[in-house]
């Protein structure tokens, strides 16, 4: 028990293991079902691993198969998963008690990256206010939305507005829909917001409000918060352009809208598929660069200490800066007139080989387990559970209990993993009193 206190980290995989096994075991009783009937294991498993790490994959007709109390677990589960056990807990304790003892702070200093203990009251409280406002403020454009366009009965509107809502914000893919957001490709008013809220939730609590503390001087941002930020603002960007150019004319997805609408639907499923897996165009008919362009943007995923997943927009970008400083041959990576420490540039390298490493490996057992998966499809689920994002090409509910079992695993790994991993490294670094002689391999 010392030493799970000296490195608090330790602790989140195994409160995520344990909240997935409770949830699996709450899902499968008979009132989570719209005919009352007891959810088989595996399906119990992967939709509460699928919840809780705020992916949105599903091997069910969600609206058809979950009953009111299911869909309101999964809510449950996807905000208890986007905020963070330990951090919920915090909240909760904080809430009840007004105070938070040292051990707790240290747990929720070690799943939201913060390194300081001083501040972690007014940072939960300041995480609560942000995601509830807005929440809050998504449920009602969109309920209102629904409510006065679509005809749709107020509460009814008001339920699917909050629910997709929370889902959009903790960057996940569960929908009331069928065909997920397909009827409202065009909608900027549901749509917009969604994609938005997407985006402020993928961006990493720290790295948001220091932008929000300090907009007038983006100058005097950290380097992770500009690499966030601005990372997050081209990726944005750069693939909603690199989307709709390759889209443009693609008559099965967006080629027979107008310019506005292929603008609407383009942005919004760039926006909501780094993280999150909305389905605002048919995934199942994109062409091959799209393909591409969707899971190298998954593969990236959000902001550190976010509800994304992948290897982090400030992991990508500070590697690209490594690869600068040594085509040109310069002896220090400099990011915005900082000079970055070698145990960030290793422990970006070994994030990304990591993350590289596990989703080759999953591509390749998925393959072996299924018969018949093309290449493609394989790596596109994998790339997609591990980065939790949820985007599918529809073959989930094909695929074996042995491939499903693969993609819960890799769901939980993408989602406690380079958290945990990057959080240990840095906790556990050793100073040592010598160092042996210095030698260059040759490398290339």
């Amino acid at each position: 028990m010392r030493r799970f206190l000296r490195h608090p980290v330790r602790l989140v995989p195994l409160v995520f293991l344990v909240a997935i096994l409770i949830s699996t075991g709450l899902l499968m009783l008979r009132p989570m079902t719209v005919d009352n009937q007891q959810t088989p294991f595996m399906t119990a498993l992967f939709t509460a691993t699928s919840a809780i790490s705020v992916t949105g994959l599903t091997v069910t007709d969600t609206p058809n198969y979950w009953s009111g109390l299911g869909l309101v677990l999964i809510t449950v589960l996807t905000q208890l998963g986007g905020l963070g056990i330990l951090t919920g807990a915090a909240l909760v304790i904080l809430t009840v008690s007004r105070r938070l003892g040292l051990h707790n702070r240290m747990l929720v200093q070690a799943e939201t990256a913060e390194y300081g203990l001083g501040d972690v009251r007014r940072l939960l409280l300041h995480i609560a206010t942000t995601v509830f406002a807005c929440e809050l403020a998504m449920t009602v454009i969109v309920a209102g939305r629904l409510w006065l366009a679509y005809d749709e009965p107020f509460w009814q509107a008001l339920w699917e507005a909050a629910f997709h809502s929370i889902q959009a914000f903790n960057n996940s893919g569960f929908s009331l829909y069928r065909e997920g957001l397909l009827a409202f490709a065009r909608d900027a008013w549901i749509g917009l917001p969604l994609a938005v809220g997407g985006i402020i939730g993928g961006l990493g609590f720290p790295a948001l409000f220091e932008a929000v503390r300090e907009w007038r001087r983006p100058t005097r941002w950290a380097v992770a918060t500009k690499l966030t930020i601005w990372g997050s603002a081209f990726l944005v960007t750069f693939g909603a352009v690199a989307f709709l150019v390759a889209e443009w004319a693609n008559p099965r997805t967006v080629g027979a809208y107008g310019v506005p609408d292929k603008v609407v639907a383009t942005f919004t499923q760039i926006a909501l598929a780094r993280t999150g897996g909305f389905e605002v165009v048919p995934t199942d008919l994109l062409r091959e660069e799209s393909y591409i362009l969707l899971m190298w943007l998954m593969f990236i995923g959000g902001g550190s200490a976010s509800t994304a997943g992948g290897i982090k927009v400030s992991t990508f970008f500070l590697l690209a800066f490594v690869i600068w400083a040594e085509v040109r041959g310069e002896p220090d990576v400099t990011v915005g007139k900082r000079r970055i420490a070698t145990a960030s540039q290793r422990h970006a390298l070994a994030v990304a080989l990591l993350s590289v490493a596990i989703v080759a490996i999953g591509t390749t057992a998925l393959i072996v387990m299924t018969d018949k998966l093309p290449f493609q499809a394989a790596l596109f689920e994998v790339t997609s559970a591990f980065s939790t994002t949820g985007l599918s090409v529809g073959v989930l509910s094909s695929l074996s209990d042995g491939g499903q079992f693969l993609l819960t695993v890799l769901m939980y790994v993408g989602r406690v993993g380079p958290l945990t991993f990057g959080s240990a490294i840095a906790l556990n670094t050793r100073r040592r009193l010598y160092r042996y002689p210095e030698e260059q391999p040759i490398v290339g």
